[in-house]
């Protein structure tokens, strides 16, 4: 464990953006957490996972630390479920491969998700009819002031649409360590969402298994989404707007292909890739595709904003907030920024 000066974290975040970290550690136990944390309680603290939802706007002047911490374990299984904890800093889809492999179901629909599993609970991510909270049991974390571990429920997490308590009420204040999954020894599946029952057809699919459902979502996900290896991305940029019925008959009379999803609590959720899609910087021309300098939008995702090379953060966020403007212009829905602005 070593502290180390003036850190480069573009390989540390998905957007690749070169934006540079005063100090710079790793822990891979709640024990080196302690310690680094305590080396200097005034300085800002910044805690990464995978990387894959943050947007470094600035240079960090600050401690970052990489959670490393790993591990995957069963610890409960009864007639129905198996209980299986795996440590914050694993690779989100290598999870899921190895649930997979194993027959556990419930995370299938979330492969190929970027990230680590640290991140997993506090997005609640989710992905072709499946959402973190589904498959969640339990998790641990390090309340960095009090200096103490704490268990949180399903209920304490406070789920929401790519939300949860660590994102509001709790943000900045807790180290997620682990997270405990509940998942199916039978599993139950999950293909009416999107296009996976398409997919499963195009790849000639006989008998259905998790493993033909998250090799389908693999596909669907690699055709449109870029590989953040090779272009700099974080996902889905934007959440979908949840609006009234009201007013989405309103905006359906004035816009007949405009795209959404009636909720149970009588809402409608948009789909913000229409939205995008569907307007631009000018008349005629879309946002999707649309380039200035080495940030943009991808041409074949509208959600997803893009670092073709060597655009900074502030370069991103500034065209989000065009995107931003000219959704509410057009449309009058107010667009929210899923990935965390740093």
């Amino acid at each position: 464990m070593q502290i180390q000066e003036n850190i480069s974290l573009k390989l540390y975040n998905t957007f690749g953006i070169d934006a540079m970290s005063h100090y710079f550690a790793t822990f891979t136990n709640e024990d080196e957490l302690e310690e680094l944390l305590s080396s200097d309680p005034r300085l800002k603290t910044l805690i990464l996972g995978g990387g894959s939802n943050i947007l470094l706007t600035n240079h960090f002047d600050g401690l970052v630390l990489k959670n490393e911490m790993k591990g995957i374990h069963e610890v409960h299984e009864d007639n129905e479920y198996v209980y299986v904890k795996a440590g914050a800093g694993e690779n989100w889809h290598q999870f899921v491969l190895h649930c997979i492999n194993r027959n556990w179901g419930g995370v299938e629909n979330l492969s190929l998700i970027p990230g680590n599993v640290g991140a997993s609970p506090m997005q609640n991510i989710g992905a072709y009819g499946v959402e973190l909270n589904d498959v969640f049991f339990s998790l641990e974390a390090y309340h960095v002031h009090e200096k103490k571990i704490l268990t949180f429920s399903r209920n304490d997490c406070e789920f929401g649409y790519r939300e949860s308590i660590f994102k509001r009420m709790y943000k900045d204040q807790f180290v997620i360590l682990n997270v405990t999954y509940q998942l199916r020894k039978h599993p139950i599946f999950n293909t009416s969402y999107g296009a996976i029952e398409q997919e499963l057809e195009r790849m000639g699919v006989e008998e259905l298994s998790i493993k033909t459902i998250s090799d389908a979502v693999i596909n669907i996900r690699s055709s449109k989404l870029p590989n953040p290896s090779e272009i700099g991305n974080a996902g889905s940029f934007f959440k979908n707007p949840e609006i009234s019925n009201e007013q989405f008959s309103m905006l359906n009379v004035q816009f007949p292909t405009i795209v959404g999803y009636p909720l149970p609590n009588g809402n409608v959720k948009l789909a913000a890739g229409w939205l995008i899609e569907n307007c631009g910087p000018e008349a005629g021309i879309s946002w999707k595709g649309y380039r200035v300098g080495d940030a943009g939008c991808h041409s074949r995702q509208a959600l997803v904003m893009v670092n073709y090379g060597n655009a900074t953060g502030e370069d991103i966020f500034k065209l989000s907030d065009r995107i931003k403007v000219s959704v509410k212009e057009n449309f009058s829905v107010d667009l929210e920024r899923e990935v965390n602005v740093i």
